[in-house]
C-alpha cells in the first residue's frame, strides 16, 4: 500500500515545578508533551492500525482455506438384513477450498486498501490539528499575559494620575471634577485588570487541557521575529497546494474510492463464483461386520450462481450507490472549504503584515502624543481627561501590536494546514524565535 510521508516527531518531556523554581517552556516542548497526552492522536492511530488489518482480512478471502475435523464414536445398530452390530468408529477429514473467481472479494480488497489510506490521512490530520491546537493555546496564553501586562501598566499609570489629581485638588490647583474623572478611570482600569486576570487563568487552563500539565512561564516571540511570507506567492498558489495536499480532501478522496470499490463489490453479488474444492475422509471401524476402513478423496470445481435472495442483493447495491453519491458530495464540500481556508488565511497574512507595520508606527505616535499631553497638562493647556485618554491609547497600542504578531504566527500555521503541508518543522522554525520573558 502506498503510504503518506509521516510527520517526524519525537518525545521530549517538559515538567511543571513549584513557583519560583519553574523554567520557561517553549512551543516545541509543549507540543511533544501534548502528543503523548492527546486522546485524539491515539484514537486516530489505533483506527489506522485497525484499517490496515482490514486489508489482511479482505485479502484472506482470496487465499485457500484448509479445515480439519476428527471424531470418535461408539455405534450400536440393529438390522434384519445384516444383523446386530456394535463397534467403535474413528474418522477424520481434511478439506481445502481455493477461490478461483470471486469478483466481490477482489473489490473488497480494493475497498480495504482505500480505507487504510483514508485512516492514515485522518491520523496525519489529527497530528496537524494538534500542532494548531497547541500553538493556538500557547499564543492564547501569551496574548492573555500581554493583555494583563497592559492592563496593569494602565492601572498603575491611572492610579498615579488619580493620586496626583487629589494632591492638586487639595492645594486648590484643579476642580473636584478632575478628581472624579481620574477616580472613574482608575476604577475602570481595575475592572480591566481583574477581567484580564480571569482571561489569563482560562487560557492557562486551556493549555493544560491539551498538554496535561499546568504551565505558567512561557517563552515569547523575540522583538526581531520576521513578519513576512514567502516571496512570489499568491492566493491561487496556496489554493492549488490545498487541492493537492489538504488532508481533509485526501480523506474524502480515499473514502470515495473505497465506496466506489464497495459499490462494485455489491454489484458482484449477482455474479457467479468458482471455487476449487478438495477433500479427504477416513473412517475406521473396529469389530464391525461392515468392514474396517473406508477412505475417500475428491477434487472438484464448484460453480455457484446466485438467482434470488429476496431482493437483498438489489437493495445493497442501491444502498451502496447512495453512499457513493454522499461521498462524492463530501469531497466537493471538502474542496470548497479548502479553497476558502487557503484564500482567507492568505488575506489574513497579508493584512497582519500591514497591520503590524501600522501598529508599530502607532506606538511611536501614541507615545509622542502622551508625552505632549502630559506636558500640556503640566502647563494648564490640557485637562486630566485628555491625559487619561492618551495613556489608555498608548497602552492599547502596545497590546494591539503584540496581539497582531501572535495573529500572524497563527495565520501562518493555519494556511499551512489548509495546504496540507503543516508539520513539526514549522514549529521548530517558530521555536528558534522564542525567548524567555523578562520579569
Amino acid at each position: 500500500m502506498k503510504q503518506f510521508s509521516k510527520l517526524l516527531v519525537s518525545s521530549l518531556i517538559t515538567f511543571s515545578v513549584l513557583p519560583g523554581l519553574a523554567s520557561s517552556a517553549d512551543l516545541l516542548s509543549l507540543y511533544k508533551k501534548a502528543e503523548n497526552y492527546d486522546a485524539d492522536i491515539f484514537a486516530a492511530k489505533s483506527a489506522f492500525f485497525a484499517e490496515r488489518e482490514g486489508e489482511n482480512i479482505a485479502f484472506s478471502q482470496l487465499l485457500p482455506s484448509l479445515n480439519a475435523s476428527a471424531s470418535l464414536s461408539h455405534i450400536d445398530s440393529e438390522s434384519d438384513l445384516q444383523g446386530d452390530d456394535s463397534y467403535k468408529n474413528t474418522s477424520y477429514a481434511l478439506s481445502l477450498s481455493q477461490p478461483i473467481f470471486n469478483f466481490s472479494a477482489w473489490k473488497n480488497v480494493s475497498a480495504a486498501e482505500q480505507n487504510a489510506l483514508r485512516a492514515e490521512a485522518v491520523y496525519l490530520a489529527a497530528q496537524q490539528n494538534l500542532i494548531l491546537d497547541v500553538s493556538s493555546a500557547y499564543f492564547g496564553v501569551l496574548r492573555a499575559q500581554e493583555n494583563l501586562r497592559s492592563a496593569k501598566s494602565q492601572e498603575t499609570a491611572v492610579k498615579r494620575q488619580y493620586e496626583q489629581a487629589k494632591e492638586q485638588f487639595d492645594v486648590g490647583l484643579i476642580a473636584i471634577t478632575d478628581v472624579h474623572e481620574a477616580k472613574a478611570s482608575y476604577d475602570a482600569s481595575q475592572t480591566l485588570r481583574i477581567r484580564s486576570e480571569g482571561d489569563l487563568t482560562i487560557a492557562l487552563e486551556n493549555l493544560a487541557r491539551i498538554t496535561g500539565e499546568y504551565t505558567t512561564d512561557l517563552e515569547t516571540l523575540k522583538d526581531d521575529f520576521p513578519i513576512q511570507i514567502e516571496e512570489n506567492t499568491s492566493a491561487e498558489q496556496w489554493v492549488e497546494l490545498a487541492l493537492q495536499n489538504n488532508l481533509t480532501i485526501k480523506s474524502a478522496e480515499f473514502s470515495l474510492q473505497s465506496l466506489a470499490a464497495d459499490y462494485q463489490s455489491k454489484r458482484g453479488g449477482h455474479y457467479p463464483t468458482v471455487n476449487l474444492e478438495a477433500a479427504y475422509n477416513n473412517d475406521s471401524r473396529e469389530k464391525s461386520i461392515l468392514g474396517k476402513d473406508t477412505e475417500t478423496a475428491s477434487i472438484a470445481l464448484t460453480l455457484n450462481l446466485p438467482i434470488y435472495s429476496g431482493g437483498g442483493t438489489q437493495a445493497t447495491v442501491r444502498q451502496s450507490r447512495h453512499l457513493l453519491e454522499q461521498a462524492r458530495q463530501q469531497l466537493n464540500a471538502a474542496q470548497r472549504q479548502a479553497r476558502v481556508e487557503a484564500r482567507t488565511e492568505y488575506i489574513n497574512l497579508k493584512t497582519n503584515i500591514q497591520t503590524i507595520e501600522s501598529l508599530k508606527q502607532n506606538i511611536v505616535s501614541r507615545q509622542s502624543a502622551l508625552e505632549a499631553t502630559r506636558e500640556g497638562y503640566n502647563v494648564g493647556t490640557r485637562n486630566i481627561v485628555e491625559v487619561l485618554d492618551a495613556e489608555r491609547n498608548y497602552f492599547t497600542a502596545l497590546r494591539d501590536y503584540a496581539n497582531a504578531r501572535f495573529d500572524f504566527v497563527e495565520s501562518n500555521l493555519r494556511i499551512r494546514r489548509a495546504a496540507g503541508t503543516l508539520n513539526i518543522k514549522d514549529l521548530e522554525a517558530i521555536n528558534v524565535w522564542l525567548i524567555a520573558q523578562a520579569d
